[in-house]
Formats: C-alpha cells, sequence, structure tokens
C-alpha cells in the first residue's frame, strides 16, 4: 500500500496519502472524512512529515487533539513507528507538559494550547501548517483556533496549509469555509449487533458490572470497552467489576485524569482479556485494537453554564444518536461485534442526532476578553459558526463588571491580568482580589475549589 513504512501493518488511509499530499503542495486546504479505523490521527500527519508536505521549508506540522491524553497517545505511536523517543521529530504539548526538542517538526497540542500560542503571536511564525483532528467534536476552543487559522491565511500567511479531519462531520460546510478539497477515507468496520438493556434500574456500576459480564459470556475472546461519564464512575465501576478480575479479567482505566503511564498500560496486549472502563476519550481520539464488545451507558460529561453561578460547569447528560454509533462502531473494528446500551431504542430516538457545538451553550467571556486583547469585535469575528449573540452580549456585560473592560470595551490592566491566569474570569478575578489583600494563596485555593 502506498505510504505504509517498512514494518508497519497496513492501514485503510494508507491508498489516500498521496492524493492527500497532491493536494497540500498544490497549495490546498484539505479536509478528510475518515471512518473509525482509516488511521487519520497518526498516518497522515506522519506522511506530511516525511514528505516534507507542506513544509518543505522546515516549518513545524502541528496536530490539534481535545484532550491531553489523546495528544499523548498519537504523538508516541507516531515517535514509536519512526523508531524514535517521543520529544525528537514527534513531540507534544498539553497542559503542565512539553515534550519536544530542537528536531521536533511534528507536534501534537491540545487545542488551548495553540489558542494561546496564537495569542502570544498571531503570526504563528514557523509553524507551515496545522491538522485539526476529530474535529466533530466542536469544542469552543477549536472553533476559536480554527477562526483564527482561517483569518490569519487570508490576511498574511497564504502559504499556510489547514486540514481538518473527522470521521462523522459533513465535510460541506467546513470545506466551503476553508476553500478545501475532501478526501474520503473508508475505515474498517464490521457488523456490530445492538443489545438494548434498557436504562439501570440500580446503581449505574452495577448494571455496567452486570452487562461486562454478559459481553463477556456472549463473547468467547476479545475485549469489553465501556464507556462512562466520568472519572468518578469508571472509579465506582471497577469496583463492582472487581469480582471479574479474580477471575483472570484485567480490568483497566482510560481517562484524561490518569498519569502517562496508566494511559499506555490500556493500550499494550495483555496475557488475558481486558475490560476497559473509559469516558469519551476512547470514543474517537484513541483506538483499542483488541475490542470487540462495547458497554455503553449512554452519558457523557458535557461543559455547560450554570444559571446559579454564571460559571463554566461539567454536567452528566444523556448522549446524542451520533455519539451513540460512534459508540457502537468500536466493537466492530476487529471482526464482528456486539453493543450492549444502557438505555432503549425509544430512549434513543428521543435524543438530538447531534451534539450542540460548545460555542452555541457555553460561556463566551474568557474567548471575548481574548478577542479584545487582540483587538478583535467579537460580533464581527469570522467565526466557521457564529456563537449566539444574547451570549456574547451577556460575556462583554459581565467583563465590564468585572472591571476587565472599559470605554469602548477596552482591555484594562486587570483584563489583562486576568488573561495570563488559567481560570475563567470570574475565578480569575477572586485570585487578584485575594493577591491585592495579601492572601493570594486563599484566593488561589477558593478558584480552585469552585473550579
Amino acid at each position: 500500500m502506498a505510504g505504509v513504512g517498512s514494518g508497519l501493518s497496513p492501514l485503510p488511509i494508507d491508498d489516500h496519502v498521496p492524493a492527500a499530499l497532491a493536494s497540500l503542495r498544490a497549495g490546498r486546504n484539505l479536509v478528510v472524512l475518515a471512518e473509525p479505523g482509516a488511521g487519520k490521527t497518526t498516518r497522515l500527519p506522519r506522511a506530511m512529515l516525511l514528505a516534507e508536505a507542506p513544509a518543505a521549508s522546515g516549518g513545524e506540522i502541528l496536530v490539534l487533539e481535545p484532550r491531553r491524553i489523546a495528544a499523548r497517545l498519537a504523538a508516541r505511536r507516531v515517535a514509536s513507528e519512526l523508531g524514535e523517543a517521543v520529544g525528537g521529530r514527534v513531540g507534544y504539548t498539553v497542559r503542565f507538559e512539553d515534550r519536544r526538542g530542537p528536531a521536533t517538526r511534528l507536534r501534537f497540542v491540545t487545542e488551548g494550547i495553540l489558542v494561546r500560542q496564537l495569542a502570544r503571536d498571531a503570526t504563528l511564525p514557523g509553524v507551515a501548517a496545522v491538522v485539526l483532528d476529530e474535529f466533530h467534536e466542536r469544542h469552543l476552543a477549536g472553533d476559536l483556533a480554527l477562526a483564527m487559522l482561517r483569518r490569519l491565511q487570508r490576511r498574511s500567511r497564504p502559504e499556510l496549509r489547514l486540514v481538518a479531519m473527522s470521521a462523522t462531520l459533513d465535510p460541506g460546510p467546513i470545506a466551503a469555509f476553508l476553500a478545501a478539497d475532501v478526501l474520503r477515507v473508508p475505515g474498517r468496520t464490521h457488523p456490530v449487533s445492538l443489545v438494548h438493556l434498557g436504562a439501570p434500574k440500580e446503581a449505574l456500576e452495577r448494571s455496567v458490572a452486570r452487562a461486562v459480564r454478559q459481553a463477556l459470556g456472549d463473547d468467547g475472546d476479545g475485549d469489553v470497552l465501556v464507556f462512562l461519564p466520568g472519572a468518578g464512575a469508571i472509579r465506582r465501576a471497577e469496583q463492582a467489576c472487581l469480582p471479574l478480575a479474580r477471575g483472570g479479567v484485567e480490568l483497566a482505566m482510560l481517562h484524561g485524569d490518569l498519569p502517562p503511564d496508566a494511559q499506555d498500560r490500556v493500550l499494550r496486549p495483555a496475557s488475558g482479556r481486558k475490560v476497559i472502563l473509559s469516558t469519551n476519550v476512547a470514543e474517537s481520539s484513541v483506538t483499542l485494537p483488541a475490542v470487540t464488545a462495547v458497554v455503553d451507558a449512554g452519558l457523557v460529561r458535557r461543559a455547560s453554564v450554570s444559571p446559579l453561578t454564571g460559571l463554566p460547569v461539567l454536567a452528566t447528560v444523556p448522549i446524542s444518536q451520533a455519539s451513540a454509533t460512534q459508540r457502537a462502531g468500536r466493537a466492530g473494528r476487529v471482526r464482528p461485534g456486539r453493543a450492549y446500551r444502557l438505555f432503549t431504542e425509544a430512549e434513543l430516538r428521543r435524543r438530538p442526532a447531534a451534539d450542540t457545538p460548545e460555542i452555541g451553550r457555553a460561556d463566551l467571556a474568557e474567548l471575548a476578553l481574548l478577542l479584545r486583547a487582540q483587538g478583535e469585535d467579537p460580533r464581527r469575528f469570522p467565526f466557521f459558526e457564529a456563537p449566539p449573540s444574547e451570549a456574547l452580549d451577556a460575556a462583554l456585560a459581565l467583563l465590564r463588571r468585572l472591571r476587565a473592560l472599559e470605554g469602548k470595551d477596552r482591555v484594562t490592566a486587570r483584563g489583562r491580568a486576568l488573561l495570563r491566569l488559567p481560570a475563567h474570569p470570574r475565578l480569575g478575578t477572586v485570585v487578584l482580589e485575594a493577591k491585592a489583600q495579601d492572601v493570594g494563596w486563599r484566593g488561589a485555593r477558593v478558584a480552585a475549589l469552585i473550579a
């Protein structure tokens, strides 16, 4: 297959790599619609690095991932395929961790990292291409990064190449926004039988343990992937599944708060069968090759705004129909599999077809403050999809009350201080006020507890 290096197992995207590189060399942006299992996250950035397309002048290739764990794992996978350690030609940068060196040319980063890099220098010097992976997740930082990159490309960096990749996104609107070619790549999937077990009538972890036992019994081999809404639910489910571990089944956890070594352990082959308890990080960002059964709790932790405090919060909510389809598909990567759903078909039909992009439901105070600091009017900024005008008005009004903006919405010294803090402007104000009263450590602690 084209594009496959020595010793690498072929993946569906390999035959399409030459077409992708040709588009980039011709000076075109690119939208890649690749079904799950195609290998887009690792193989295309690797090919761009090795072919020096479009980075022939030595520029860096950045790959945006929606989560820290995905950035770490993808960087390790590509570095391993090149026979190198992370920090050589391939590195990553996530919050509180920067693994790169003088030779790094391909770097996996989280969306927020790139937004802050653009805020420091909007020209993005030394970067030749940016790949926005899993763009369908539509995080606020990802939408902001896309808009800033497209504006930069139009204004002063026409040579900058942009690639948007997804397994489920409708490619038409984003291709029009980027004036991009569209590359469709089939995945490697098998039929998946759906088993609707209905809503839990007991504690969620007990229903999960029961479904896992059924999945192990129905299938003589293969691993089981369990989707749960957060780290707390994962820990409770682990306790409920401990009897399975005593029977020789390995229990593994996968979520963003795990240390890197623990994350890597999930991907290593086990001596026996494995049950992986995961957040939605395994929905699209991480490939778990031995999974043949999925247990889906049908829930996710999603960012929203508290009507009581006005602060961003994570709430546990039902997943969309698109997310349920994506999760079930994880059982069909190796061979025909089964997906056990802890909800009914009728419940699923009542859920939204797809998730609302975060820009349509999130608090916009941080976004508005950052744009005002760049001299931009948030109401006129060229977003891929514009945020609700009432949400922007509320964000600007809040920033004025916090004395982050004054006059014709000029950013004040306090506003610039708030931008330097990795916290919502409300919480940043707590920190700054505490510091002014010589109790900064107390303010930081209160802000951390509230967040």
